[in-house]
C-alpha cells in the first residue's frame, strides 16, 4: 500500500468517526454541583448549567399567601432535612407569585441549613424537556445532595403525550422517585390539561369515567396542591407597601396608594406582578435602581 492510498484511508477513517460523532451528539457535560445552588438542565448535553445569581425575591415581599407560602416552605425543610415531603403543584391566578415563592423557598431553606449538612439544590426543567425528566432524575439520584426539580408553567395541550412520561417519572415508573429528589410545578389548570382535551377523551371513551380519571391521575402524583387566586385591594396595597418599604422608595402611603390603584385599573388586573411593575415603573420614575 503506497503512501497516497494509506492517506486517502485515514481521511476516509475521519470522515466517518466525525460522522458517528454527530450522530450520537454531543457528548455528556461535566457536571460540577459545586458551582452554584441552583441549575438550568440542558438535556441535549446532560448537563447542568450553573446559575450564579438566580432572579428572586426574599420571601418576605410575596404577601397575600401567607397560608400557602408556610406549607409550601414547612414540606420543603422537611425534604432538606431528609424526611418524607411531597412533590408540589402550584395553580392558580396568574401573577400571584407561585414561581416566585419556589425560588424563594428554596432560598430561606437553603440560608437555614447548618454547616456540613447535605446542600439543597433547585434545578429549573423547562416544560419542552419534560419528557428528559427521567435522565435528570437518573443523574442527581447519584449525588448526595438533595434536589427541588422546578418547572415553571407546566401543562399539556392536545396530542402531548410528554404528561405520560411526568406521570411515570413522579410515582408510576418501577424504580419510583429517588429520595433525594423532589419536584415542584406551577401551573395555571388544576388538572394540567385543557378541559376540551378531557371532553374529547370522553366523547370516545368507552367508559365515561376513563377521560375523568386520565386526566386527574396526573396532577394525583402531586401530593400537596397549593391554590393562589386573586387577590382583594388590601391584598395588593399591602405588596405594593412592602416593595416600597424594602427599596426605600421615599413615598407617603396616600400618594402611593393612588398611584398604585390607578397603575391597577390601567393593568385591569391586581396581583404580585402588577404591584412589582408598578414598583419598577415607580423607582424608574424617580431615578432609583431596585438592588438588595
Amino acid at each position: 500500500m503506497n503512501d497516497e492510498t494509506m492517506t486517502t484511508l485515514i481521511d476516509e477513517v475521519r470522515r466517518l468517526r466525525g460522522a458517528v460523532e454527530a450522530l450520537s451528539g454531543p457528548p455528556p457535560a461535566t457536571i460540577d454541583l459545586d458551582a452554584a445552588d441552583c441549575f438550568v438542565w440542558v438535556p441535549e448535553t446532560r448537563g447542568l448549567q450553573p446559575v450564579p445569581r438566580p432572579n428572586r425575591v426574599a420571601i418576605e415581599l410575596i404577601k397575600g399567601v401567607e397560608r400557602v407560602r408556610d406549607i409550601l416552605l414547612d414540606n420543603t425543610e422537611r425534604f432538606a432535612s431528609g424526611y418524607a415531603a411531597n412533590n408540589v403543584l402550584l395553580w392558580g391566578a396568574r401573577g400571584m407569585g407561585k414561581s416566585s415563592l419556589v425560588k424563594a423557598a428554596h432560598a430561606r431553606v437553603l440560608n437555614g441549613r447548618a454547616e456540613g449538612s447535605p446542600r439543597l439544590k433547585l434545578i429549573e426543567i423547562h416544560r419542552e424537556d419534560i419528557a428528559t425528566l427521567p435522565r435528570l432524575m437518573t443523574i442527581v439520584s447519584r449525588s448526595a445532595a438533595r434536589f427541588i426539580l422546578f418547572c415553571d408553567d407546566l401543562s399539556f395541550d392536545h396530542d402531548d403525550t410528554a404528561y405520560k412520561s411526568l406521570k411515570a417519572a413522579l410515582e408510576g415508573g418501577i424504580e419510583g422517585r429517588p429520595d433525594n429528589v423532589v419536584f415542584y410545578a406551577t401551573s395555571n389548570r388544576r388538572h394540567l390539561l385543557p378541559r376540551e382535551m378531557a371532553e374529547n377523551e370522553r366523547a370516545t371513551a368507552i367508559s365515561p369515567t376513563e377521560a375523568t380519571e386520565e386526566k386527574v391521575s396526573l396532577s394525583d402524583r402531586f401530593g400537596l396542591w397549593l391554590g393562589f387566586y386573586n387577590c382583594t385591594q388590601d391584598d395588593y396595597l399591602a405588596m405594593v407597601d412592602a416593595y416600597a418599604r424594602h427599596y426605600d422608595l421615599g413615598v407617603d402611603a396616600a400618594t402611593l396608594h393612588a398611584k398604585a390603584l390607578e397603575w391597577s385599573v390601567t393593568r385591569g388586573a391586581r396581583s404580585g406582578r402588577v404591584a412589582w411593575q408598578f414598583i419598577q415603573d415607580l423607582a424608574g420614575r424617580l431615578g432609583k435602581t431596585l438592588e438588595g
